[in-house]
C-alpha cells in the first residue's frame, strides 16, 4: 500500500515537470518554435481544434514559423484564432500559408519573459509540494487504519521528501536553462 501511494506521488510529479516543460516550451522566447502554437486553437467545421492538427506547421528561418493549412477553408479561421491568442504575433497570409515573424525581443520584453518564467516554475514548485503533502496525509491514514509501524511511516515521509527536493532541485535547473536561453538571445 505504500509502495502504491509513493508510486502515484512520484508519476504525479513527473507529469508536472512534463506540464513545466511544454509550458515553457510555449512561450515566445524570440527563436520560432512550433511549440509556441501548442495551445492555440481554432475553429473548423464548429469545433475547437488545435492547430497543429489543422495545419503542418515548420519553422524555415529561425524567426518564422510558416504555417500551411491542409484544408485552405481554414485559413481565415486559423488567422484569426492567432490574432486572438495572447502571442501578440500579426500573422501574413499569401492565400495558401501563412507567415508569422517572430519580433526580436527588446530588453523590457526579456525581463517581462523571465519573471514569466519564474512565475510558472513557482507554480510547479507549488504543485510538487502540493502532492508531497497528499502523499504526505495518505501515508497518516494508513497509519490510523491499519497496523503499519511508526517506522515504516517515517521512512516513507522521508522518501518522499527525498523525491520532492529532487524534484524542485529538476525545476531550478529547467527553469534557468530557459532564463539563460532568454537572456542570450
Amino acid at each position: 500500500m505504500i509502495k502504491e501511494i509513493l508510486t502515484k506521488a512520484d508519476e504525479k510529479m513527473n507529469k508536472t515537470i512534463d506540464v513545466l516543460k511544454k509550458d515553457l516550451a510555449s512561450m515566445k522566447a524570440g527563436r520560432a518554435t512550433p511549440a509556441m502554437l501548442d495551445k492555440i486553437t481554432a475553429e473548423y467545421y464548429g469545433a475547437e481544434t488545435p492547430l497543429n492538427q489543422l495545419a503542418n506547421i515548420s519553422v524555415p528561418e529561425p524567426r518564422t514559423l510558416l504555417i500551411q493549412p491542409w484544408d485552405k477553408n481554414s485559413l481565415s479561421d486559423i488567422e484569426r484564432a492567432i490574432l486572438k491568442s495572447d502571442l501578440g504575433l500579426n500573422p501574413s497570409s499569401d492565400g495558401s500559408v501563412i507567415r508569422l515573424i517572430i519580433p526580436e525581443l527588446t530588453e523590457e520584453t526579456r525581463k517581462k519573459l523571465v519573471k514569466d518564467v519564474k512565475k510558472t516554475g513557482e507554480q510547479s514548485k507549488v504543485a510538487i509540494r502540493s502532492i508531497r503533502r497528499e502523499c504526505n496525509d495518505k501515508l497518516k491514514n494508513l497509519k490510523k487504519e491499519s497496523d503499519i509501524s511508526e517506522d515504516e511511516i517515517k521512512k516513507s515521509e522521508d522518501d518522499i521528501q527525498s523525491k520532492t527536493n529532487k524534484f524542485v532541485k529538476e525545476i531550478d535547473d529547467i527553469i534557468t536553462k530557459k532564463e539563460k536561453d532568454i537572456l542570450s538571445i
